[in-house]
């Protein structure tokens, strides 16, 4: 009985480890849709927005826990056809004094920091506001 456990084991061994490795394979980076930051001011904010390619979204804020919750269809179907007319642009310079809220958006592979919002960015932002609001809220 010895000899075979000596003999199998080998074997066994690679066996049982390709058959785990679809279970790692499926844990993925998730790729972002679009990111929204608001730091700064009087208040110190710090919130972050992130919106998956999958709907779903990682809500932060300066205090408190970082919530993960899953756009409904709706919400998801506008944010889509907001951002298909968003131009990120370039960043503007930062203005002087030290009550300014910074707006720092991602999307399609563009970054940009804005202190006051452009026409495009307005809906996005307000949009992903309104998701902060409503799936935000400490334990």
């Amino acid at each position: 009985m010895r000899i075979w456990r000596i003999v199998l084991l080998p074997v066994l061994v690679p066996v049982l480890s390709t058959s785990m490795a679809p279970a790692q394979a499926e844990v993925a980076p998730k790729r972002v849709l679009v990111e929204l930051r608001k730091q700064g001011g009087f208040a110190g904010l710090n919130d972050r927005v992130i919106v998956f390619g999958n709907g779903c979204a990682r809500l932060s804020r300066r205090t408190g826990p970082t919530i993960d919750k899953c756009l409904t269809a709706k919400e998801e179907r506008r944010l889509r056809g907001q951002l298909r007319h968003l131009k990120i642009g370039r960043s503007q310079r930062a203005p002087q004094g030290a009550d300014f809220i910074t707006f720092t958006l991602a999307y399609d592979r563009r970054r940009a920091s804005v202190y006051d919002l452009p026409a495009t960015w307005q809906p996005v932002v307000r949009h992903l506001d309104q998701i902060m609001e409503k799936y935000w809220a400490p334990d």
